[in-house]
């Protein structure tokens, strides 16, 4: 038999009453007492677990490239709306008309412009074609003038050269004539002596004086004769000054005619270079009567409504959602944060609407959560915050298809792993996170060594 214990007499008295039997005998202390060195031990082994230091970020989901955002549709032209051939949520292609506008412009009312304008481009190549061979002609009568000075001004220096070869004959003849002029009067002058004596004739005496009055007049001719010689050689050389004169005179007015010509020439290539620019921006207007689809896409909002409503040039009409856009996430993360991201370092995200279960410091114990790589990291501040764009990571799975642009979504950069004492003793401390450099052991550019527990 198994041994019973005593018990107190005062126990012994109280047993034999039914409630106290219903009371049992108390042992919290010594549960709680379990309880609490279970608690501790499991809270000091808990300390030594690893935990994966990160940073905490909140932003929205966008597109990595520019084109793959929602863009405004905006009217070229002034016009009026005819015809709206889409509807909000539509999915378009490029080039799918969107709004058919008509001419509110006056200028543009007729509907033969284009046809005016190539006939007045005709008729002003018309009148510039025969500008041009009236200018062309002036060119041929300028030649024409000066090879004939050259001519004129050859004939007038022959001339001169034929006068003055004159001049040199009739002077020759004026020399003999001089010599032949003082023999007969020396000889009439020794006949008269000779008559005075009375050896010669009376006859004898006037025949020689007849003679010597013969020499003097044919003297005197060709004396008349060198002066009309020089004369005219002087005249020869007056001829060909006024002849240089009178054609560089009719050479000059030709040029003038020639460059009235051209100048009316380029006025009228202004005039048509200005109307073939005409032409061309009307055929052009033409064609944005129709404003198109700019890219493959979904009509998000109609910014106009109606018909008939008038627009200005640069009027928005519309906003198109591109239809496969690059998706990203812009984070907006605190400037003493930026100096740790590096491009491609891991990010764990949580888009809003989408159930997850998060564990920041152990990003594979929870789900719902998608990874990306910080593709993005802009060099300016906004508002205070940094920016940085993070793409999906093509090691893990692809982010779900509902996501859209400007959906919210949470983020986490993945630092570096620690412990779960040191993460709490940095916090307490407000120490920063520990920077691990670049992901794949590259450092940033500007950075010194890598840290002491990333070499190891």
């Amino acid at each position: 038999m198994a041994k019973q214990t005593k018990q107190h007499p005062v126990y012994e008295e109280w047993e034999q009453f039914h409630s106290f039997q219903l009371v049992s005998k108390p042992r919290l202390s010594k549960v709680l007492a379990y309880w609490t060195v279970g608690i501790f031990t499991l809270l000091f082994i808990t300390l030594w677990l690893p935990w994966t230091q990160n940073i905490r970020s909140t932003g929205s989901v966008t597109t990595l490239q520019a084109q793959d955002r929602p863009q405004t549709v905006h009217s070229t032209i002034a016009g009026r709306i005819e015809k709206w051939q889409v509807q909000e949520g539509q999915k378009v292609k490029k080039g799918d008309t969107l709004v058919v506008l008509s001419e509110v412009k006056e200028k543009y009312f007729d509907p033969q412009l284009l046809d005016r304008l190539e006939e007045q481009v005709q008729a002003k190549e018309g009148s510039l074609a025969a500008t041009q061979a009236k200018a062309d002609a002036l060119n041929k009568q300028i030649a024409a003038l000066q090879e004939g000075l050259q001519f004129s001004l050859q004939k007038a220096r022959n001339k001169i050269t034929q006068a003055g070869l004159k001049v040199q004959s009739d002077s020759a003849d004026l020399v003999a004539l001089r010599a032949e002029y003082d023999v007969a009067q020396a000889q009439y002058a020794r006949q008269e002596k000779l008559y005075q004596q009375g050896l010669k004739s009376l006859t004898e005496l006037e025949s020689r004086k007849l003679k010597f009055q013969e020499v003097r007049a044919k003297l005197q001719s060709v004396q008349n004769k060198v002066t009309i010689s020089r004369n005219e050689k002087q005249n020869a050389r007056l001829e060909l000054s006024s002849l240089e004169s009178e054609y560089q005179d009719k050479i000059s007015k030709a040029q003038s005619d020639l460059n009235a010509t051209l100048a009316y020439v380029n006025d009228s290539r202004g005039e048509i270079s200005k109307i073939k620019n005409e032409y061309a921006n009307t055929q052009i207007r033409s064609s944005f009567y129709q404003i198109t689809a700019p890219q493959d896409g979904y009509v998000v909002r109609a910014l106009k409504s109606g018909l008939g409503e008038t627009l200005k040039e640069g009027e928005p009409v519309c906003s198109i959602m591109p239809a496969n856009p690059e998706l990203a996430v812009q984070l907006y993360v605190n400037p003493m944060d930026v100096p740790l991201l590096a491009m491609g370092r891991p990010v764990r995200l949580q888009f809003e609407g989408w159930p997850a279960l998060v564990f920041s410091g152990w990003p594979n114990m929870g789900f719902g959560t998608f990874g990306g790589r910080v593709a993005v990291i802009d060099n300016i501040d906004s508002q205070g915050k940094y920016r940085i764009l993070v793409v999906p990571d093509p090691d893990e799975s692809p982010w779900p298809e509902p996501v859209r642009v400007g959906s919210g979504a949470y983020g986490w950069v993945m630092l570096q792993d620690v412990s779960i004492w040191y993460e709490l003793w940095r916090q307490l401390n407000a120490f920063p996170p520990d920077y691990v450099g670049q992901p794949g052991g590259q450092q940033q550019e500007g950075t010194g060594k890598a840290s002491d527990k990333e070499v190891k």
